[in-house]
C-alpha cells in the first residue's frame, strides 16, 4: 500500500538475484510440501475438476502470516479453503535470517499449487 512503512520483498517466481530471499522461499515451500498432513486436507477436494491455484503468501519477519491472496483460484471453493487452512496451520514459519530482516519486514511469495499424490509448489 502507498505510504506503508513496511519494506516488502517479492518473489513471484523461483529465481531472483537475492539468494537470501530465494533460500527463505524454498524453505517455506519445503515445509508445506514435506508435511504429510497437508495433502490429507485436500485429498477429496482435488478429485474434482480444478485449475492449479496461484497463491501469494505474505510472511512477516517473525514468521507469522500477514495475508493469503489468490491470484487465480482453483475454481473449487473447498480446495481454496484447504490451501488457506494449510498455510495458516503451518504458521509460524521460521523468522527471517538477520540478512533478510535487514532488507525486508514482509516477504511475499507467489507459487502455483499442484496436487497429485502430494502438494507441489512451483
Amino acid at each position: 500500500p502507498q505510504g506503508s512503512p513496511l519494506r516488502r520483498g517479492r518473489l513471484f517466481g523461483l529465481v531472483d538475484n537475492n539468494e537470501e530471499l530465494v533460500r527463505y522461499a524454498e524453505a517455506w515451500a519445503r515445509k508445506i510440501q514435506l508435511n504429510s498432513n497437508t495433502f490429507e486436507m485436500v485429498r477429496e477436494a482435488v478429485k474434482q475438476p480444478h485449475s492449479n491455484p496461484v497463491v501469494t503468501v505474505a510472511i512477516r519477519a517473525d514468521g507469522s502470516v500477514e495475508s493469503v491472496t489468490f491470484v487465480r483460484t482453483s475454481g473449487v471453493p473447498a480446495i481454496d479453503e484447504a490451501v488457506t487452512r494449510i498455510i495458516q496451520s503451518l504458521a509460524n514459519y521460521p523468522a527471517f535470517s538477520p540478512a533478510l530482516s535487514r532488507q525486508y519486514d514482509v516477504v511475499e511469495i507467489r507459487r502455483t499449487w499442484h496436487f497429485d499424490v502430494a502438494i507441489r509448489l512451483y
